[in-house]
């Protein structure tokens, strides 16, 4: 979709007492520092609504946007940032676990992971947490862009190799050539459906 959506911001939360009181559905968004998280969200609006840095670490709390009056995007903190102080790191991860438990709304998270770095620990805790807390997800690999074709091959053979025990097809994508924004979409759209819930794990 290649269309500009509506968007309104809605609030930067920084405790859960802060989340929006929206019984609309939600998407989740994240990712490690530095993934692409910032430039999938504004190619997947049409219009720049998330920070693009170079600086990894920007994103300090959850902001939640408002798509088209149907559903809302959750930007959450990027993680594995060495830099940022373990303190801020700790609190992160903190607000992230706080978001994943208590949104009932929630309907999946975009898990992003660089196509040539894979899945790492973190990813992995997160995806064995999503099962234990039964929510939905989807494994979008980004900067498709960055590699050779032979490259990308090998690399995407990988992921899915990793991700082949769980019965998951990764999302390949890149944020300059478009590739994979009109999955990522359908995903979004097929979860945020009326009869959607968010009692079953993975997106095969």
């Amino acid at each position: 979709m290649k269309r500009s959506h509506e968007v309104r911001f809605l609030v930067g939360a920084a405790v859960p007492e802060q989340f929006p009181r929206l019984s609309l559905p939600e998407v989740a968004f994240l990712g490690r520092s530095n993934v692409g998280k910032s430039s999938l969200l504004n190619c997947l609006v049409g219009r720049a609504i998330a920070r693009v840095s170079k600086t990894p670490g920007r994103t300090q709390q959850i902001n939640f946007f408002l798509i088209d009056h149907r559903f809302v995007f959750a930007d959450l903190p990027g993680y594995g940032f060495a830099r940022v102080p373990l303190a801020i790191r700790q609190r992160w991860a903190t607000l992230i676990e706080q978001y994943l438990e208590s949104r009932r709304q929630l309907r999946v998270v975009v898990l992003l992971v660089d196509l040539r770095r894979g899945l790492q620990r973190e990813e992995l805790g997160l995806i064995r947490r999503f099962s234990r807390l039964g929510v939905r997800y989807v494994i979008v690999a980004t900067k498709a862009d960055r590699v050779s074709q032979s490259e990308r091959a090998r690399q995407t053979r990988a992921l899915k190799g990793q991700l082949a025990a769980l019965g998951i097809d990764p999302i390949v994508s890149s944020t300059v050539t478009g590739e994979g924004v009109g999955a990522v979409w359908r995903v979004i759209l097929r979860h945020c459906e009326p009869a959607a819930d968010c009692t079953h794990t993975g997106d095969g």
